[in-house]
């Protein structure tokens, strides 16, 4: 049983260090295409659902963060 523990640590730590990844790579000055977008859409999708089996609150609030970067940026724009 401590071994599966151990395991699931330590796939909590991976989810970590590559939601971390993921998060560096939603930057607006690294995903500014089309392309880059859905790559990203598809890569936060993929984290999401890896993720969704994780108790680790590490795991979770990065899942958060990189659904919120995928939100669109609403830009305001002066008509004056």
């Amino acid at each position: 049983m401590r071994e599966l523990a151990a395991v699931d640590r330590a796939l909590d730590d991976v989810l970590v260090q590559l939601g971390g990844i993921v998060l560096r790579l939603s930057s607006p000055q690294l995903t500014r295409r089309g392309e880059e977008r859905r790559a990203l859409a598809r890569s936060v999708n993929q984290y999401s659902i890896c993720a969704a089996s994780s108790d680790d609150p590490r795991v979770q609030r990065l899942k958060l963060e990189l659904q919120e970067a995928l939100k669109p940026r609403l830009r305001l724009v002066d008509s004056r």
